[in-house]
């Protein structure tokens, strides 16, 4: 994967090792380990994130400097032909417009260059911030996924799948 994405305020380019760094700094934050966690060792996680096949994964460039990821996967079998996207940003730039930035880029590229119709995000319900992100991206709720996932403290918390038709990116 060699593709560049520019958007209007960040660059999208494929990570490499040498943004595990960063990336594993980005996600050491409380706001962003809440969502994302990854163990102890988040050096490998973010490791381990840049080596999965099914996952690839965006550095978020902004100001000369990694920022955050975004990552998207595919599900290709013909009849449910979709892809989904995950983002995670330092909190010192949440706010800026940069996810908002970030995501429709990669919304762009998805559908005018992979062909992709439809795509799938599923923030935490109560993420407030995210699905008002989202949104201005043109995603819209699909429904609330009851017991979701996991928390940190092991109780379970529900998420918001949300989806975007290619026609709907604004």
């Amino acid at each position: 994967m060699r593709t560049v994405l520019r958007g209007a305020l960040v660059t999208l380019r494929p990570s490499t090792v040498g943004d595990i760094p960063a990336l594993a700094a980005i996600r050491t934050t409380p706001e962003v380990y809440a969502r994302w966690r990854g163990g102890d060792d988040l050096t490998a996680a973010v490791a381990e994130d840049l080596e999965d096949p099914g996952v690839r994964t965006f550095s978020v460039e902004h100001g000369g400097r990694v920022v955050g990821a975004i990552q998207w996967g595919a599900e290709d079998d013909p009849d449910y032909r979709h892809a989904n996207i995950d983002i995670y940003l330092d909190p010192a730039v949440h706010g800026l417009g940069l996810g908002t930035d970030a995501v429709r880029a990669l919304a762009r590229h998805l559908f005018d260059d992979h062909g992709y119709r439809r795509l799938v995000i599923d923030p935490a319900a109560d993420n407030a911030a995210a699905i008002r992100c989202y949104r201005k991206v043109g995603f819209r709720p699909v429904g609330i996924m009851r017991q979701y996932e996991r928390g940190p403290d092991g109780s379970w918390h529900d998420g918001l799948l949300m989806d975007l038709l290619a026609e709907e990116l604004e």
